[in-house]
Parts: C-alpha cells; structure tokens; sequence
C-alpha cells in the first residue's frame, strides 16, 4: 500500500488538482455575481427561471468546493459581494443586456464549464475530486440543455453556416 491507496480524502492533493479546484471557485464567484446582475436586466421568465437555476447550481458547487478546500488547508479565494437587485424599468434602454446576449453568455459558460469539469476529471488522482466534477459535469449538460432549447424556442439561437447538401447532389 503507498500514499496513493486507501481512502481518497486521506490522500494529498497534487498540485494541479489544488489549482484547479480553487480557480474553479474563483471563476464559480464571478458567474454567481455575474447572473444576479443579468437577473436585473433580463425580461424574459423562462430566462429568468434559468438564470436562478445557473445560480443555485453555482452555489452548490461552491459549498462543496470550499468544503474540499478548507479540508486541505487551503485558502479560499476572493468572492464579490452579491450585486443589489434593481428594476429592469430603472436600467436605461440602451444599458441593458438584451435577452438573446444573456442566454448566449449563459451558453458559452455552460461550454467552457463543461471543458473545465473534464480538464480537472482527467488530471484527477484522487477519486472524489473526479467524481465532484464528473456530478458538475453532468448537472451542467443538463442546464446547457434547457438553455439550447430555451435558445431555439424564442428564436434566439444564432446557428453556424448548416451544412444542406449532404448527399453531393449538384
């Protein structure tokens, strides 16, 4: 039996995997800010009903990861205070964020997190850490689901150049 057999929480961190999990709470902070503010510009209330799950996810996933953090002795990166509410009608017309950029940044960070989770799953040595990310990945395949087809029902999914010809027909 070596350092690495047994029980994963007993096992250290490697240096990657500490990295990892803290940026991962870092960027978690700015996406829980960053959608209570679009919660304050967005009309629509399937949009809204989105962005409230994006945040609670967010905030499950900075519980337990903070909860691995301090596990380890590892200090807890900075957090932004939660951004006051305000009334779309007090948001000038041209500063809001339309619905269709919201639910377009909401698609890209679904995408990036959905990397990132991989990213620290396969640089993992410890099983737990893998498997928190793997159940985040899974939780955020479900959400960029809803946001997809949230996306195409309002009209809002601005689709790449679609491949028709499939067949060579001239």
């Amino acid at each position: 039996m070596g350092i690495l057999s047994g029980n994963p929480k007993e096992e250290p961190l490697h240096y990657g995997e500490v990295f990892d999990i803290w940026v991962s709470d870092l960027g978690g902070n700015a996406l829980i800010a960053g959608y209570q503010t679009m919660l304050n510009h967005a009309g629509d209330d399937d949009l809204k009903k989105l962005l409230r799950e994006a945040i609670e996810l967010g905030q499950q996933e900075k519980k337990q990861i903070e909860e691995l953090l301090k596990e380890n002795g590892i200090g807890l990166p900075p957090a932004p205070p939660e951004p006051p509410e305000a009334c779309l009608e007090d948001i000038p017309i041209g500063a809001r964020i339309p619905d269709p950029a919201i639910a377009a940044m909401l698609s890209a960070d679904i995408a990036a997190g959905l990397v990132a989770c991989s990213q620290v799953i396969g640089k993992s040595i410890r099983e737990d850490v893998a498997m928190m990310y793997a159940q985040f990945h899974i939780q955020k395949v479900a959400l960029g689901g809803k946001v997809l087809r949230l996306n195409k029902e309002k009209g809002w999914l601005i689709p790449p150049p679609l491949h028709l010809n499939k067949h060579g027909d001239c």
